[in-house]
């Protein structure tokens, strides 16, 4: 499997498939689900395109079954971010175990090691269905995911996103959130008539940092912290004016139990506390984007079977962690199908050298094939 995994992957790192939501004119993913599509045909496996945004398709890869077993999905996404300040970025280099380039762990090996995969299951006649998604655009609104989730139903499913080899049963969400302070417009030399935003807004932040302090007591046994952060800051027109606005984008990392309506509440009760020791302080928010958290509980049925192909093929128990990220596996979850994470060890995600491990992606495609034998039989 080695040599034709490796094969497979420079093949998909080769190919750009920057994001274009993230990055203007950046490729997308059309040309990568082309050659994924080719591939799973040459490899005599059923492979499906799904375009309900045009140019943003996701492929379906899938190895029918004799009948009467259980399905399994395989999860991945084949979008990147942006390849600022890389050298040669879609040019795979190996050295050693380590391959390098965009896209290499964040997430090509993974979607690799599950289509080699089902190439592998295809040939076992197993009594279930085993698909593979990959899909697209999970770095920025995850439409990939949702579409393959209307055309697909499942008994189980694992999210193959970099996870060191440790078996990931649960991973933070995030609210991303907009704060405006109104202030009023006046020439600098005039302090009688302008009211500063941007000064106002400094009451906002200190309450942040409040409750970024008040969250670090917030914990989760495989999560850590629950968090809140300022991301960007703009105000205001030209030195000599008073600024009459000011807007403050942030970022809560949220832990399972959270939600977005809880984190509304929470903002609210924020701009709520700098009224009222500021009686003229005027601001608004609203929630730009909730991802909810994800977690599963450990002792379901497909915890143990991953944990059980992982130990057999890597001779030692599987780890049960957490993911710092956010993943698409929250929205399986929440499509009611047991879901847990499961990927290769490498390094740079959205950084400027990104490697991942190859006999960390073969181990995890083994892994996949141990456990559909087990799930779909």
């Amino acid at each position: 499997m080695n040599s034709d995994l490796t094969s497979l992957l420079s093949s998909l790192v080769a190919v750009d498939s920057v994001n274009p939501s993230l990055v203007a004119g950046g490729a997308g993913e059309a040309e990568i689900a082309t050659l994924i599509e080719a591939w799973a045909r040459d490899a005599g496996l059923e492979a499906e395109r799904l375009e309900e945004t045009p140019g943003r398709p996701s492929v379906l890869v899938r190895a029918r079954s004799t009948g009467g077993g259980r399905a399994l999905l395989l999860c991945g996404h084949i979008d990147t971010v942006n390849v600022d300040g890389m050298t040669a970025p879609h040019t795979p280099r190996v050295d050693g175990d380590r391959l390098y380039g965009r896209g290499a762990y964040d997430m090509k090996a993974g979607v690799a090691a599950a289509l080699m995969a089902v190439r592998e299951v295809s040939r076992l006649g197993l009594a279930g269905d085993v698909v593979v998604a990959a899909v697209a655009d999970e770095e920025h609104a995850s439409l990939g995911v949702q579409e393959v989730l209307r055309s697909v139903s499942a008994d189980a499913a694992v999210v193959t996103e970099p996870t060191e080899l440790e078996l990931a049963v649960a991973h933070k969400g995030f609210v991303w959130s907009e704060i405006k302070v109104a202030g009023r417009s006046a020439h600098g030399s005039r302090p009688h008539l302008g009211v500063d935003a941007i000064v106002k807004m400094g009451a906002v932040l200190g309450e942040l940092a409040r409750l970024d302090r008040s969250l670090a007591q917030r914990t989760h046994p495989l999560l850590g912290r629950a968090s809140v952060h300022a991301s960007r800051i703009e105000g205001g027109v030209e030195l000599s004016s008073y600024p009459a606005h000011c807007k403050l984008g942030l970022e809560r990392r949220t832990l399972p139990s959270e939600t977005g309506q809880h984190i509304e509440a929470e903002l609210a009760g924020l701009l709520e506390r700098c009224r009222k020791t500021d009686p003229e302080f005027e601001a608004s928010h609203r929630v730009l984007l909730v991802r909810e958290p994800f977690e599963i509980d450990q002792d379901q049925e497909l915890v143990a079977l991953v944990a059980q192909a992982a130990g057999e093929v890597l001779g030692v128990p599987a780890t049960i962690a957490g993911a710092s990220y956010w993943a698409d596996a929250a929205f399986i979850a929440a499509a009611g199908i047991p879901t847990v994470l499961f990927g290769p060890g490498g390094d740079g995600a959205h950084a400027v050298e990104e490697w991942v491990s190859l006999s960390d992606t073969e181990a995890v495609a083994r892994t996949l094939v141990s456990l559909a034998t087990r799930f779909c039989a």
